[in-house]
């Protein structure tokens, strides 16, 4: 859930839109605060509450009366007791005993800078029950004591406090806004998903009209660019079968004018040439198929043992005591290419073959299952990869001895084509250091 919500594009403009609205009722507060303390207005507001105070006592006199006091709770909605040595009266009969109240000075009335009016001075300030009570002195010595409640005793607050409603508004604000931000950026799923399919060579998919705004302008653009990008790979496939077309046939004509020579070994030394050079041909057009991670693989459902019996049969039916296979497959089926992947393991089995010598023991072939990985393993009983060259493998063309003829290194197309079709399928190939000599090749493909 937090590494959805940390990428989250509408979690985060949100976060975004509640630290700025945190920052301006923040800086109006300071601001307000400010201009208050600057202004004088924090002395006038406490002026003016020095006076009611005042006044109050004036109207209920001294020594209090209570025909006086009575009018007052008459005209505004409070409620006054008065305590003195010879009165003890109280306009609503629940009015609570002093004893039963803590008076002290509160923090709202006071001179420090962050308070909101100055110290009312011989005043004092208590609370119970939802109710403010406020305590002034009256009388030539003091000896009077007024208490004004607000709001009155009887007075019960039905709604809910404030507090609650202001943390009830804020956290429906705060998911109406991310429910409007969702909202906003809820097309970018169909633009992310649309764009995967167009990016694993589903070229034929198209993102549907989103709205008619930015999001739905992007997704317009991808869909234009799906159109480019088919275009130039249907052009690309063109020009590679025109190529493979206009080379075969020379090559072709070359063939039929080697047969009219009449020097056997000069004929058959040129022909092993015009083969070779089909097969370069052949190769590099498989390798720009498979280079592109457009081209969609022939997949079908294969038993991998019966495709190694059947290449063994088809390509390796003399060299059949020099191979040793191992199966741990337990009869596995996979999803795979099968065409490909016998081109991929035809091209191991070349190398480690044409790298071990007879007398060195077989080359080993191993089938094993790994979670969901299909694991096919290559040893040769060869002289082994030095490690300056391991960074150097699957590359086109690469042959680790330059002085190699094509009798004995090939033309370094065969593992980059064996390469490609691992990564075409999803998986790798890797030379592991087993430590023993010779060279192992490991083949990871998803079943």
């Amino acid at each position: 859930m937090i590494r959805w919500l940390a990428r989250s594009l509408s979690f985060r403009l949100l976060v975004i839109f509640l630290l700025l609205g945190g920052l301006f009722v923040y800086g109006t507060l300071v601001a307000i605060r400010w201009v208050y303390n600057s202004d004088d207005i924090r002395g006038l507001i406490s002026g003016h509450l020095s006076l009611h105070v005042q006044y109050v006592r004036e109207d209920i006199g001294s020594p209090p009366r209570i025909d006086r006091a009575v009018a007052i709770t008459e005209r505004v909605p409070v409620d006054i007791r008065i305590l003195g040595p010879d009165i003890d009266w109280a306009s609503d009969p629940d009015f609570p005993r002093l004893s039963e109240l803590t008076f002290g000075p509160s923090p709202a009335f006071s001179d420090d800078p962050g308070a909101w009016v100055d110290e009312l001075l011989g005043i004092e300030f208590a609370s119970q029950d939802d109710h403010n009570f406020l305590r002034m002195s009256s009388g030539v010595n003091g000896e009077y004591d007024i208490v004004v409640v607000t709001p009155r005793i009887s007075d019960v607050r039905s709604g809910p406090d404030l507090s609650y409603i202001i943390v009830g508004l804020g956290l429906t604000f705060l998911l109406l806004g991310y429910a409007a931000v969702s909202w906003l950026f809820k097309p970018i799923r169909g633009i992310r998903a649309g764009a995967e399919q167009i990016g694993r060579g589903n070229f034929d998919h198209r993102i549907e009209s989103i709205r008619h705004d930015q999001l739905g302008d992007l997704a317009n653009d991808i869909n234009k660019l799906a159109d480019d990008v088919q275009s130039m790979l249907d052009a690309k496939r063109a020009l590679l079968l025109g190529i493979s077309h206009e080379l075969r046939t020379p090559l072709s004509r070359l063939r039929l004018l080697i047969e009219f020579i009449d020097d056997e070994g000069r004929q058959q030394e040129l022909k092993a040439e015009v083969v070779e050079m089909e097969k370069i041909i052949v190769s590099l057009l498989e390798a720009e198929r498979l280079n592109s991670r457009h081209e969609r693989l022939s997949r079908s459902a294969v038993k991998v043992r019966e495709l190694v019996n059947g290449l063994i049969d088809d390509f390796f039916d003399r060299d059949r005591d020099r191979i040793r296979l191992i199966d741990h497959s337990e009869g596995a089926c996979a999803s795979i290419d099968e065409a490909r992947v016998s081109l991929l393991l035809k091209n191991l089995l070349s190398n480690a073959l044409r790298y071990s010598p007879a007398e060195s023991g077989p080359v080993e072939l191993t089938i094993a299952m790994d979670g969901p990985d299909l694991v096919l393993r290559v040893r040769d009983r060869g002289p082994g990869i030095s490690p300056d060259q391991t960074e150097h493998i699957g590359q086109p063309f690469y042959r680790g001895d330059p002085s190699r003829t094509r009798d004995t290194g090939g033309t370094g197309l065969g593992l980059y084509l064996a390469t490609l079709v691992a990564r075409a399928h999803g998986g790798s190939l890797e030379l592991l250091d087993t430590g023993e000599p010779g060279a192992c090749f490991e083949v990871r493909l998803p079943l």
